[in-house]
């Protein structure tokens, strides 16, 4: 009798156990996925940021957005450094008058993050008319504790 006293409560013991740890799992499965949500947060909120930095001309915003060595594939072809970016800021019949954001795709890799998306906005580029739909790819870096943008490139849809 005592042998199935012990018998039985081993198996309860173990039982338990393995209960505890399945719960353990199915708690620690969680956490990835809400730190996974909270990261995409943070990068939609960078692109937006930097949707207000380009709508407001505040080019200390973008910059701190930008790594220094961040490039950029344009809609048009032509490559543009953060530089470049940062003084056509400032340069007459430049504009984001308008956007609206479609859905982003944030994939975070280690320190490394790619977001996807779209907008369609009202804009203009040396005085012409650049207003339309754009497909665009931002890829991230996490320097020194900072998410920092070090490529873009953008294109947009013809009509």
């Amino acid at each position: 009798m005592k042998r199935l006293t012990v018998t039985l409560l081993m198996m309860a013991l173990s039982v338990g156990t393995l209960l505890a740890q399945a719960q353990t799992k199915a708690a620690d499965a969680r956490k990835p996925a809400a730190s996974a949500n909270a990261a995409r947060d943070e990068f939609k909120q960078i692109e937006n940021d930097w949707v207000d930095a380009s709508k407001t001309k505040n080019a200390e915003k973008l910059g701190d957005i930008l790594a220094d060595s961040w490039v950029a594939l344009d809609w048009d072809g032509k490559r543009t450094d953060k530089a470049k970016a940062l003084a056509d800021m400032k340069t007459p019949g430049n504009s984001l008058d308008s956007i609206e954001m479609g859905p982003m795709t944030v994939r975070i890799f280690g320190n490394t993050a790619v977001v996807t998306g779209s907008d369609t906005e009202k804009s203009m580029e040396n005085g012409k008319d650049t207003s339309g739909k754009y497909v665009w790819t931002d890829v991230f870096v996490k320097q020194n504790g900072k998410w920092r943008a070090v490529a873009s490139q953008s294109t947009k849809v013809p009509k």
